[in-house]
């Protein structure tokens, strides 16, 4: 047990707390920060992505969005195969359906179907003339993408189809290697000759995230030496009018559109931003474009995107809004995006980087400095702020925030001071219950251990009611036993007259041999203890008397004791060798007048005395009858030895004769 130098445990313990704590602050903030540089795909795609989805689903229900009237779907339903026939249709049937919606003049016509191979001479003219009479169509073309191939040789001949559906004009910006990240083909699937003869061609690959959910639109893919523009970018330029040389491909970094820039990461990619689930568009039935239930007007000036949607039929798309979601609608989105320019976007990392560091070092040095709740309490605030940061960045301004690094740095560093402040709580309790559950009851030792604080343990003057007890004519009693006996009635007696002690929460400094030290009013305060102090003394005679009886029940010669009580300033701390023995002990002249006051109770043939001071505490309360069975028997004023100064002393019995 330590001794006065326990301030300085203390303040070293508190010490080694904050250093454990800044260094996994240090280590915690620098982890996070590398991975939010780095940005590992498989948390990106399977994690914060996830938290992402979540976001948009806010945005869907706080600040939902319109779909523009000027985009139509002719879906190839449930209706339609009823009517017209099985999927795929016949060439001659597609091109009425073109010949149909083109004669009420579109803006443009984006058939999410590949015509790849041929069906018969007269069929695949006819559908040939339609694509050309109709003027701005835009058709499907696949690109094969192997997955997790970084190698991929360019193609040894380019399908002539294609030639003229490439960027015309690409180019490189400074800093960005982007050949690097594009996302590059190993095969194309283009439409016959005399289809790419007679429209535009856009690609619709597209490739979801690892976990399923299709995020982003690809609206360029390299294939040989030449980057190919998606279905909806090229369906968005020829609604726009604008002419196939004006749509610039910066590489890594955006398509120029016109005057509209599509800002796109590395790889090419936009960020959909999708305006709600499935069937948010407008949809019409090809079967009523078909059997004329839809008048050509309709369509006038329109942007009109032609796909499936029956069941089985079409390419069903995982959305962060819908698990549902037509290819044909999910081209719909993009047209939409392109037109307003409105593309989510990413953060590049460095707003996250910021913020790690920051609530690092703004939590770093807070947590420490607050208590459990306190802690608890701040990075809960944290948070909460990050939270609503994220949400309104990602609701009102089209802006998707990273969420994990930063939350999980707020979250460890919480974590982090809330076991290492427990660690130490409980070492500090265990600690505190070492060095007074010899000396306090059970009781006290939980008060101490719940308000520490309380515990001052290091050296300190303190008003305190001591309580000496000591067995009268011990010596001679035990010269006359053996020692088994004597050990055997004076553990007896001690241990009920420690237990008393305990009951008045009292603090039981020692034994000395035959004798008894308790005090009150450490270390806990204790505004009652000269009251507490009496009231035990006078339990402790009591059971004395009881004890007493036994022993003579059983044939023993009794042991009788003397009690002496005195109030006082003492100084009260750990006192012994440091790291060997060490006593939590009351020394001083009050301590030493209780003493010599003990041995007084012989003379005055009593069995408790208490000084003029202890008298003082409790005088309001012994007058008022309130002490119960007490007996103020004749007090007298003497001189103790070794004090110059007389002290009054009293004499008190529960005796009721």
């Amino acid at each position: 047990m330590e001794a006065g130098w326990i301030d300085f445990r203390r303040v070293a313990g508190a010490m080694k707390k904050a250093r454990l704590f800044y260094l996994v602050a240090a280590l915690s903030t620098a982890l996070f920060a590398l991975l939010q540089a780095f940005d590992p795909s498989i948390v990106r795609e399977y994690v914060e992505s996830r938290t992402f989805d979540l976001r948009v689903r806010l945005r869907d229900h706080l600040h939902p969005r319109v779909a523009p009237d000027n985009v139509l779907i002719v879906a190839v339903d449930e209706k339609s195969v009823a009517e017209i026939g099985r999927w795929p249709w016949g060439r001659d049937v597609i091109a009425d359906l073109v010949g149909r919606i083109s004669s009420g003049g579109p803006a443009t016509i984006g058939i999410d179907v590949l015509f790849t191979e041929r069906e018969s001479r007269e069929a695949d003219e006819r559908l040939a003339a339609a694509l050309r009479k109709a003027g701005t169509v835009v058709l499907s073309s696949a690109f094969f993408v192997p997955k997790g191939k970084a190698d991929i040789p360019s193609p040894s001949v380019v399908p002539d189809s294609l030639f003229d559906a490439a960027f015309m004009d690409v180019r490189t910006v400074q800093g960005i290697p982007w050949k690097k990240f594009a996302v590059r083909a190993e095969s194309a699937l283009p439409p016959l000759p005399e289809f790419a003869a007679t429209a535009a061609i856009g690609h619709v690959y597209s490739l979801p995230d690892r976990d399923g959910v299709l995020r982003w639109e690809c609206l360029s893919v390299n294939y040989g030496d030449d980057c190919y523009p998606s279905l909806a970018l090229q369906v968005a330029r020829l609604a726009l009018g604008i002419p196939m040389k004006e749509m610039i491909l910066y590489g890594g970094s955006g398509v120029k559109l016109g005057d509209r820039f599509l800002p796109t990461d590395l790889h090419g990619r936009a960020l959909i931003n999708y305006l709600g689930e499935e069937r948010t568009f407008q949809y019409l039935s090809a079967a009523d474009v078909l059997r004329g239930r839809t008048p050509p007007d309709r369509f006038r000036g329109k942007i009109v995107l032609i796909g499936t949607s029956a069941l089985g039929l079409y390419d069903q798309k995982v959305t962060p809004l819908s698990a549902n979601m037509p290819g044909v609608e999910k081209n719909a989105n993009v047209v939409a995006n392109i037109l307003g320019n409105d593309f989510l976007r990413r953060s590049p990392g460095v707003v996250e980087l910021a913020v790690i560091l920051a609530t690092g070092l703004l939590l770093g040095f807070l947590l420490p400095r607050y208590t459990a709740a306190g802690s608890v309490a701040t990075a809960l605030g944290t948070i909460a702020a990050y939270i609503a940061l994220t949400d309104y960045l990602s609701v009102y301004k089209d802006l998707w925030l990273g969420f994990v690094y930063p939350f999980a740095n707020i979250l460890v560093l919480a974590t982090a001071d809330t076991v290492i402040s427990l660690f130490y709580e409980e070492r500090k309790a265990r600690e505190i219950r070492r060095i007074f559950s010899s000396y306090v009851s059970p009781k006290i030792v939980e008060q101490l251990v719940s308000h520490p604080e309380m515990a001052k343990l290091g050296g300190q003057r303190k008003e305190v009611t001591l309580l000496f007890s000591d067995i009268r004519g011990f010596t001679s009693f035990s010269e006359k036993r053996s020692p088994e006996e004597v050990v055997a009635m004076l553990n007896e007696y001690f241990e009920i007259m420690a237990g008393i002690v305990f009951h008045w929460d009292g603090t039981l400094d020692k034994f000395i041999g035959d004798a008894i030290l308790a005090f009150w009013g450490a270390p806990l305060d204790q505004p009652d203890h000269a009251e507490r102090a009496v009231r035990c003394a006078l339990h402790m005679s009591d059971d004395l008397r009881k004890l007493q009886e036994k022993w003579r029940a059983e044939g023993k010669e009794v042991m009788d004791c003397g009690i002496g009580i005195n109030t006082g300033e003492v100084l009260i701390g750990n006192i012994g060798s440091q790291g060997k023995k060490m006593d939590y002990t009351v020394i001083g002249d009050h301590v030493n007048l209780g003493s010599r006051v003990q041995g007084l109770t012989k003379k005055y043939a009593t069995r408790i005395l208490i000084t003029e001071f202890t008298y003082a505490k409790i005088r309001p309360i012994a007058e008022a009858g309130l002490i119960g069975h007490l007996d103020m028997l004749a007090a007298d004023t003497v001189t103790v030895r070794g004090k110059e100064v007389p002290v009054n002393v009293y004499a008190l019995s529960s005796d009721p004769h």
